[in-house]
């Protein structure tokens, strides 16, 4: 072990466990807007509970999101040194536009909407909460159009004097055509999390508190909430099934390592399970679906998917000699897992709606049981989607550009690396633990009384009127 992969781990383990707090956040924030937006159109009291209450649990999960997050920024300048040095120019102004635009937008914003509930008017309070998911989303395309370069890179020429890649057209940034694949992709992939949640906590009151006063406004969350989940379930199989040509196109080695791949193959079938030896270079027994791969990768049932052996030695004959080829078992099982888990969301979503028919109130503990889990279902497919991005594009991190091992800090000892990874690992152990706990208790709580709720409008008394967080 050296300081490469201790970095490499490091970073592969803060960035995944950050990436647990952003899907919730893109999706609840416009969820939460979406329910005030009802109360705003038809004044009922169920949605303004609803707001408030899975407004609390956004809240809590954007500040954890914001802390685990800034880790990521010191990762670059602690352990990669040199891709920072190389990509500089590039990140620079899609990371700076996040910061100052997107960033700021959705902070303050949310800080209108925290503590205006009885400052402001009911409309201007409801553009805030929009307001700020705008930000949240358009902050998600921004750093995705950072990392898409990571995938494709376009708009950049390299400086053989300095050996920096240098930024020559901003909106070929922008639109580079894995980005605007990925953004819809994610998105999907966010509000099939954030509508899994709703579903966990909604169905939890709606067993659990049958005869609550609220428990018409938990049977319409967890019908609402299942209902984002079946149509982000579609929207990702959609935009899943654009993304993958578009990778073949861009890395098709990525695509070959999928399917663990080793000859070319025209038409090309997709396995379902494949038992063998662990790089996946020898078959035993494979359940395989005939054309599959071939319509993922090309959009043509007999298209051409090249193998992992011919791509080696293309690249090996185009970069020099080396291994070009990702570890095969983490892309092959990374992929089937981001695939089986948000299934598997969807079918408990179609299955919870199926109770709720008729006006009928579910029972089942099993029910129950498969709600709760619910949500660790599709960010364990968020997870394994980006384990897929990222690993399938080894062992390159600017593809065709610069290696993994070459963006490492060449001063940071293993020694450092090891200190600092120890420490980052325990710190977000201990924010795991406030975070589920904080999440918990207020789910359990269940939604606020709002006997004691003033009228935005009222303006009287309004010096004696706290700045509070109106909960």
């Amino acid at each position: 072990m050296d300081a490469l992969d201790v970095a490499r781990w490091q970073f592969g383990v803060t960035t995944v466990y950050h990436f647990l707090f952003v899907p919730l956040t893109i999706g609840l924030s416009v969820l939460v807007a979406i329910l005030q937006t009802l109360w705003h159109r038809t004044g009922n009291e169920r949605y303004l509970k609803l707001t408030k209450f899975y407004g609390k649990l956004f809240l809590i999960n954007f500040a954890m999101g914001v802390v685990t997050g800034i880790v990521q920024e010191f990762q670059f300048g602690m352990n990669w040194s040199d891709y920072s040095r190389f990509v500089g120019d590039i990140f620079g102004a899609p990371l700076a536009i996040e910061a100052l635009v997107a960033f700021f937008l959705e902070s303050t914003f949310i800080g209108l909407w925290i503590f205006g509930w009885d400052r402001l008017t009911k409309r201007l309070h409801l553009a805030t909460i929009w307001a700020a998911a705008i930000g949240t989303n358009l902050s998600a395309y921004f750093i995705l159009a950072a990392n898409s370069f990571m995938q494709n890179p376009v708009g950049y020429r390299l400086n053989p004097e300095t050996g920096r890649a240098e930024l020559t057209d901003f909106l070929a940034v922008l639109t580079n055509k894995v980005a605007l694949v990925t953004f819809p992709h994610t998105l999907a992939g966010a509000f099939l999390v954030a509508g899994s949640l709703v579903v966990a906590v909604g169905l939890y009151h709606v067993i659990r508190n049958r005869d609550s006063a609220d428990s018409s406004a938990y049977r319409f969350a967890t019908k609402f909430g299942s209902w984002v989940v079946l149509v982000s379930s579609a929207l990702v199989l959609i935009t899943g099934d654009i993304q993958g040509k578009i990778m073949t196109q861009v890395q098709p080695m990525k695509m070959a390592a999928a399917e663990g791949l080793y000859t070319t193959e025209s038409p090309a079938s997709f396995s379902v399970l494949t038992i063998g030896s662990l790089d996946g270079s020898r078959e035993v027994f494979a359940l395989k679906i005939p054309y599959l791969l071939s319509y993922l990768g090309t959009g043509d049932p007999n298209g051409t998917v090249h193998g992992i052996d011919d791509l080696q030695a293309q690249y090996a004959s185009q970069y020099g000699a080396g291994s070009y080829t990702p570890i095969i078992p983490v892309t092959y099982w990374s992929f089937r897992f981001m695939i089986a888990f948000g299934l598997a969301a969807a079918a408990i979503a179609l299955l919870v709606l199926w109770t709720h028919r008729k006006g009928r109130t579910p029972t089942s503990k099993w029910l129950l049981r498969a709600g709760l889990i619910m949500p660790l279902l599709p960010l364990a497919a968020n997870s394994f989607g980006w384990i897929f991005t990222e690993m399938g594009r080894q062992p390159w991190i600017v593809f065709g550009e610069m290696l993994t091992r070459d963006g490492v800090s060449r001063t940071v000892s293993l020694t450092e690396v090891l200190t600092s990874f120890t420490a980052f690992t325990l710190i977000y152990a201990i924010l795991a633990v406030i975070e589920v706990k904080l999440l918990l208790r207020y789910a359990k709580s269940g939604v606020p009384d709002l006997t004691d709720l003033t009228d935005p409008t009222d303006d009287s008394d309004d010096a004696e009127r706290p700045l509070a967080f109106a909960y």
